[in-house]
């Protein structure tokens, strides 16, 4: 890597939006930097990956593909290991793939333009890794977003809930939020370059505080700033995601009845319906007080769409357990949820616990909890059957002839048009639902 025409990279991004999101910049900030991004290995000067931790199968995913291209080291190719099993592993990456030449925790990205001159000097192993006690979050004028439509926001980042089965308070750092006028600064951007749709990101994204009062006068609260974003002039949708129901405050259901633009859709995991287990979990609130929050949804003056994360098979969970979790999927009747087995992971709390629960039954449980929420979706989507909804087009299904549409509910709407209609992805048109599946919907544009 010694002169410009070898300064090329290959990313490739394991994990969640927030993930995606990093990645975005760390792009942004490599092409700042004179790289030029390629689309294989093979053609790469310098191999990243940025990478997830929240469960063992992302992990294991990442040393595969270090073991299945160290052959191109001797090529003169670096590599470079980014993200949570950076932060993770730290130094122990170097050990276990030796010809890894860089980790760089995410909290350490700001770093990376000194961390690459030290790769381009010849430095065999570089490391980018913090603590818990940073208060800076990544921010960069360099993001190279990859939808020219839909962009993210970051507004925190870290974590200092610390559930007993995650690694994000050891991996992101301590909770760590932007001042809501850079947040607003970079909204009226992406709506002056064309984008429509706006997701606020963050591990507990209204955990957020505002660090300061700024022109506004006053810091503003995740309810306000999310307010002050869905009244950007040119943006259509703002969505947030993901919420902790422990600082999921009315105020924010109060802000999606007051702000048309905030799409009515929130995503809130419960991870399990048992106190015992949420307790064991260290969630930090009850059920009745997680029911709470879906009581102030379901009053809202506009359907509310509602999603969730369940865990099971924590260590101790019962079958009595298991079944309240069942019940709470009855009695709240989500929109979609996202299911997981537990996995140990590194450095947390639920590594001592014992009553560990065997791996088959881990399997036999995500399967009854998956067919139970299967047949909740299949009544939840019907209902949206000769409804006319308001869709952002995504794209063509050349296959099926179809358009592939998003309500602001977040759900897929695959629709049929003229051929005369000549769509654009970035569009928004009107589809009414004709027919409905567990997890999308059917339609046709009306004209």
């Amino acid at each position: 890597m010694a002169d410009d025409s070898q300064k090329t990279f290959y990313l490739e991004t394991f994990g969640c939006q927030m993930n995606a999101h990093d990645s975005e910049k760390v792009v942004g900030t490599l092409v700042s930097e004179g790289y030029r991004q390629v689309p294989t290995v093979e053609e790469a000067g310098l191999v990243l990956y940025n990478t997830c931790s929240i469960r063992d199968k992302a992990e294991q995913k990442v040393f595969n593909r270090l073991s299945d291209y160290k052959k191109f080291y001797k090529q003169g190719k670096r590599f470079g290991v980014l993200g949570c099993v950076a932060q993770q592993e730290g130094e122990k990456i170097f050990e276990r793939a030796p010809h890894v030449s860089m980790v760089c925790g995410s909290a350490s990205y700001r770093d990376l333009p000194q961390m690459l001159i030290q790769i381009e000097a010849g430095k065999q192993r570089v490391t980018g890794l913090d603590d818990r006690e940073t208060d800076e979050c990544f921010e960069t004028e360099f993001t190279a977003r990859t939808n020219p439509h839909r962009g993210y926001i970051t507004i925190i980042e870290g974590c200092d809930k610390f559930c007993a089965y995650c690694v994000v308070p050891f991996t992101r750092g301590k909770e760590r939020s932007r001042t809501s006028e850079s947040v607003l600064a970079e909204a009226r951007q992406m709506a002056d370059l064309g984008y429509t749709e706006i997701q606020l990101l963050g591990q507990n994204v209204n955990s957020y505080k505002d660090p300061d009062c700024g022109s506004s006068g006053k810091k503003r609260t995740f309810a306000e700033l999310l307010a002050a974003v869905g009244v950007v002039p040119g943006i259509r949708r703002v969505r947030f995601t993901t919420s902790h129901p422990r600082d999921f405050g009315r105020d924010i259901i109060d802000a999606i009845d007051a702000v048309p633009t905030l799409c009515d859709h929130v995503h809130l995991p419960v991870q399990s319906g048992s106190d015992r287990v949420l307790n064991a979990m260290q969630r930090l609130y009850t059920r009745e007080q997680y029911l709470e929050r879906i009581s102030w949804m379901k009053a809202a003056r506009r359907p509310i769409s509602i999603t969730s994360d369940v865990i099971v098979g924590f260590p101790g969970e019962t079958e009595e357990d298991f079944a309240q979790t069942l019940a709470l999927l009855d009695e709240v009747g989500y929109d979609a949820v996202f299911t997981f087995k537990y996995s140990p992971r590194p450095n947390t709390p639920s590594l001592a616990l014992e009553d560990a629960i065997p791996d088959q039954e881990k399997s036999r449980r995500l399967e009854v909890l998956m067919a139970r929420q299967r047949e909740i979706q299949i009544t939840r989507y019907k209902k949206y059957i000769g409804e006319t909804l308001e869709v952002m087009v995504e794209g063509r299904n050349e296959a099926r002839k179809q358009w592939i549409g998003r309500t602001s509910h977040n759900k897929t709407l695959n629709f049929s048009a003229p051929e005369t209609s000549a769509l654009q992805p970035g569009s928004y048109v009107n589809v009414r639902a004709t027919q409905s599946f567990p997890n999308s919907l059917l339609g046709e544009l009306v004209v």
